[in-house]
């Protein structure tokens, strides 16, 4: 691999075959990493947290034999915690928040031999569907720098898209997976509600909306990183259904005429602007000529009843986790500690009741019954919408330390209506980069299967990827030059 001008021909599989075969070493993969995030992260900011030295030391010590050995890889600067390194959640109150031990997933990545280099940067708690924090300051689009790389993983995809590396970590509590995979023209898959393990120090997110995977280039990267994962650990309090086989069979395999299910309408009733539609049009158009069959319907659900459930678990885990800091601190957090929106949800964590709370887990769970029953009702295998209602929108649209709260609500709710959904109900839910912009900017199209139902996503990417390839396509920003 002389001079690594091969490094965008291959996926992670494929630079850990090198590996493998002893055609490249660990270090030299790292090496060229690491030239290209400097080489770009300048432009994009999609990286501020570098562990050079950690990864050397990892190296050095002797990585396992897995799927990924020698591979690159980012964490989001979320959650997930490395021993020795620091974890901010995207906020000046977690500065120096050095992490003693590994989580339960970060683990699972080393043992897949996953080399970690740094983390992505994150809006502040993961809160907002793009990734400007105060903290490190706003990530940048590779397609085009003005607009966001979306959120929360908008570090992740930036990085993944201007061919920094493959794969990264990334988590989706409201579509943070989905959204940022669709604004950066990646593959971005959120498992279902407890596939993959949130140990050792929280057994769900959001009141199990949340969770962690990754946003990659191509599909089967994803769903090889999702076998080397998805097992539960001892002490979950509740497992996912297990997998009938390896994910990563499941690219390969051409699904069946699948019967899917389509809207241009979220469910708070805002819907796909003109180009977005254009998007969702030509993957209709696609997918009947794939040979499956593809009818407009979508689930009623009750939009204030969504909210409510949505806020309640949120609001009340936001307030706990600055608690839980202040604890940590010796001092309480203060309003000037974190951004407005994130202060103003967390004094309403603090005003919400344990019926509140209840009520919210009971609203998420009668959700996920309703979407089962409709899907049932209408013999639907999967169902299709747009990620996004909009294109990625320019930096500054959506502002955490805005005093507009009305404003920050009604922009996520327009610019993202669809994914929330599935957090709630704990589906499998997929974006997959089929379209693209007059401008240039990608578009996204979301699938959702049933709850457990992971392996005919994985059939349905890997057909769209064969017929729609997306994997050469490159972003002005790209870290080749």
């Amino acid at each position: 691999m002389s001079g690594f001008s091969e490094y965008d021909q291959y996926d992670a599989l494929g630079l850990a075959d090198l590996v493998r075969r002893k055609d490249v070493t660990p270090t030299e993969l790292l090496d060229e990493a690491i030239t290209r995030l400097e080489r770009v992260d300048t432009t994009l900011n999609a990286v501020p947290l570098r562990h050079y030295d950690e990864a050397r030391a990892q190296i050095s010590r002797g990585l396992p034999d897995g799927p990924f050995t020698g591979v690159p890889f980012l964490l989001k600067d979320l959650h997930l915690l490395l021993t020795g390194t620091v974890t901010t959640y995207g906020s000046g109150a977690f500065t120096g928040n050095v992490a003693d031990h590994n989580s339960t997933l970060t683990q699972r990545y080393l043992d897949a031999g996953m080399v970690i280099f740094g983390k992505t940067n994150s809006p502040e708690f993961g809160l907002a569907g793009t990734t400007e924090p105060r903290l490190y300051g706003p990530t940048r689009n590779p397609w085009n720098t003005e607009h966001s790389p979306g959120g929360s993983s908008g570090g992740a995809a930036a990085a993944v898209a201007a061919g920094v590396l493959p794969i990264a970590n990334a988590s989706d509590g409201g579509g943070s997976i989905r959204v940022p995979a669709s604004a950066c023209g990646l593959f971005g898959l959120k498992p279902t509600r407890a596939r993959t393990p949130m140990g050792p120090d929280r057994g769900e997110g959001w009141g199990g909306m949340s969770i962690s995977h990754a946003v990659s280039r191509s599909v089967r990267d994803n769903a090889a990183l999702l076998d080397a994962t998805c097992a539960p650990a001892p002490g979950d309090p509740y497992a996912a259904p297990a997998p009938a086989r390896p994910y990563l069979d499941e690219v390969t395999t051409e699904p069946r005429r699948l019967r899917i299910a389509l809207t241009a309408t979220g469910p708070n009733g805002n819907s796909a602007d003109t180009e977005v539609q254009a998007g969702l049009d030509a993957t209709a158009t696609l997918l009947r000529e794939l040979g499956h069959e593809v009818i407009e319907a979508a689930p009623k659900v009750d939009p204030a009843d969504m909210a409510l459930a949505q806020i309640s678990l949120i609001a009340s885990n936001i307030a706990l986790t600055l608690d839980m800091r202040s604890e940590a601190l010796g001092r309480p957090v203060t309003e000037n500690d974190v951004e407005h929106i994130t202060w103003a949800i967390a004094q309403n964590g603090r005003g919400l009741t344990a019926a509140d709370f209840a009520r919210g887990t009971l609203t998420i769970h009668r959700l996920g019954r309703l979407v089962a029953d409709f899907m049932t009702e209408q013999k639907a295998d999967l169902l299709l919408s747009p990620t996004l209602a909009l294109p990625p929108v320019k930096l500054g649209t959506v502002n955490m330390d805005s005093e507009d709260i009305a404003a920050y609500l009604d922009i996520n709710a327009r610019y993202m209506p669809f994914p929330g959904l599935f957090n709630m109900t704990g589906q499998p839910s997929m974006s997959v980069p089929l379209h693209w912009t007059e401008a240039g900017l990608p578009v996204g199209m979301m699938f959702t299967a049933p709850f457990g139902d992971e392996a005919t996503l994985f059939q349905l990417a890997g057909q769209l990827e064969r017929a729609r390839p997306w994997g050469d396509r490159r972003p002005p920003v790209h870290a080749a030059g």
